[in-house]
């Protein structure tokens, strides 16, 4: 997450101490992704089909930031490649499933249909939104383009969520549909790009 660089050089500046004093205690890379996406995983399944909104967005929150933390690890014991980079992404789709997962389990238990589909469609545009990039990668093209990537999601639905507990209407489903739609939108782009750099 976070692909605007200086966003991303600002966190990873606050986040070498951590980075540092994991590295010391011989905590790998790898283990720090994986228990920040059971982490997520279990809050999202946990929190969000009892409705628990506030709790949730902010555990979640603070488990994302472990694929920050990871990726500075990795780049600072000079062990960053394709593994890690296969690991995080894979691990990456578990998290937005359970995330959007337990929305959608939350939806039907309390009989809000309209936001269940518009979960459903969010999670389903964010995973053909990655496998084109992933895809695209594989034949020799590349698919960074797009207005609504995994932060940007993430942020959304995370903010959306917390508002929700503190009781805001209405402001759930409007950010789901606005992530679905968004979604398509961005695979729409880089199905586009892509074809423009493959055409013969």
């Amino acid at each position: 997450m976070l692909n605007n660089p200086g966003a991303r050089k600002a966190v990873t500046a606050v986040l070498e101490q951590p980075a540092r004093l994991l590295m010391r205690l011989h905590v790998s890379p790898d283990a720090v992704t994986l228990f920040g996406t059971l982490g997520a995983v279990v809050t999202a399944l946990v929190c969000f089909p009892q409705g628990r909104f506030i709790l949730g967005p902010l555990l979640i929150t603070a488990f994302a930031f472990s694929d920050l933390l990871d990726g500075t690890m990795a780049r600072m014991a000079g062990t960053s490649g394709p593994w890690g980079n296969f690991l995080d992404a894979t691990l990456d789709r578990v998290a937005d499933a359970a995330i959007f997962g337990g929305l959608i389990w939350w939806a039907l238990l309390n009989d809000q249909v309209g936001v269940g589909v518009a979960a459903a469609l969010a999670l389903a545009t964010g995973q053909i939104t990655s496998y084109a990039k992933a895809r695209a990668e594989a034949v020799g093209a590349s698919a960074n383009v797009g207005i609504a990537e995994r932060a940007e999601r993430l942020i959304v639905v995370l903010l959306a969520t917390f508002l929700t507990g503190f009781g805001v209407p209405y402001v759930l489903p409007a950010a789901l549909w606005l992530i679905g739609v968004l979604g398509v939108v961005t695979v729409v782009q880089r199905v586009v790009h892509v074809r423009g750099q493959l055409r013969t």
